[in-house]
């Protein structure tokens, strides 16, 4: 939302991120750089609230030279019996600070169901 207010004090932006950058910073002024259960926390917790749905567990999680990329199981659909419900894997990107940059569905499957080998029976 536009500020339109002419008091200089209240255009200043106040934005959570601003705040997240001081409280990472270490006492010489640079960011602190997340270990990995913080980023593995972080990034969970980020992509519930963005799908509104819950990030059940990491199966993949890898440092790259841009960050961070998770593969995340979420619970998209409950069943019962509960081996029914539907899950999905989020392959989510990070930033090096570990906040989340994006994410895409890359599988879909129903809980009790092992994966297919291809060739396989």
């Amino acid at each position: 939302m536009l500020n339109t207010s002419s008091d200089p004090e209240k255009k200043k932006p106040s934005s959570q991120s601003s705040r997240n950058s001081t409280e990472n910073a270490d006492s010489g002024g640079t960011k602190r750089r997340p270990g990995p259960m913080e980023v593995l926390r972080t990034a969970r917790t980020q992509l519930a609230e963005l799908t509104g749905m819950v990030a059940e567990s990491v199966s993949s999680f890898e440092q790259t030279e841009d960050g961070w990329t998770l593969e995340i199981e979420v619970l998209e659909l409950t069943r019962v019996p509960d081996t029914m419900s539907l899950l999905a894997s989020y392959q989510v990107e990070c930033d090096p600070q570990g906040e989340l940059l994006g994410y895409k569905r890359v599988r879909r499957y129903e809980r009790g169901r092992a994966d297919q080998k291809a060739g396989g029976r």
